[in-house]
């Protein structure tokens, strides 16, 4: 927002760098109209991802994200090789909005001056849930307020990424 592009949001470099994926005209990638950063600060969990190299195997991963004073955001993402009790592994990176215009949408990178959008697309009123995407259909997280959602809230954004033209199915549920 040295972990999540080792791992997600050293992972999130990741997004700019995709190709075979869905075309614009069957995926959704829009963001929400309105996005307070201060009020998406803070410490998120990862509920729900694809399966990408940089987070492969990782549990009980978390992204916690941090204004900084020139109004950049420190990303640094974590988790645990192969079970909650492996190896920690974290990354930091730094997140940046490229177009005020366009609040929902930023750029993460992990590695040097790579960015990759970070496309908030789906987020609660009151900032506890959020669908993430990029540009393509090979990344997607779900991020909570909370270790575990609730069934109707996590029914609604699992619906909203099939209405988006992500494949759901193919999501893996992190355990915390």
């Amino acid at each position: 927002m040295n972990k999540f592009f080792n791992f997600l949001l050293g992972g999130l470099s990741f997004l700019g760098l995709t190709s075979c994926s869905t075309t614009s005209s069957t995926l959704n990638t829009s963001t929400v109209p309105e996005l307070d950063i201060q009020r998406y600060m803070g410490h998120w969990y990862e509920i729900a991802r694809f399966d990408h190299p940089f987070e492969r195997g990782l549990e009980g991963c978390t992204a916690d994200y941090e204004l900084m004073d020139d109004g950049t955001v420190q990303v640094t993402n974590s988790g645990y090789k192969g079970s909650l009790e492996g190896k920690f592994k974290q990354s930091v990176g730094k997140a940046r909005r490229p177009d005020d215009n366009v609040p929902g949408q930023l750029e993460v990178s992990f590695f040097m001056n790579f960015y990759s959008q970070y496309n908030v697309m789906e987020l609660s009123p009151d900032y506890q849930y959020v669908l993430v995407g990029s540009k393509t259909d090979k990344y997607l997280w779900i991020l909570s307020r909370t270790p575990q959602m609730n069934d109707k809230d996590l029914e609604y954004l699992l619906m909203r990424a099939r209405q988006r033209g992500y494949e759901t199915d193919n999501l893996i549920w992190v355990r915390h």
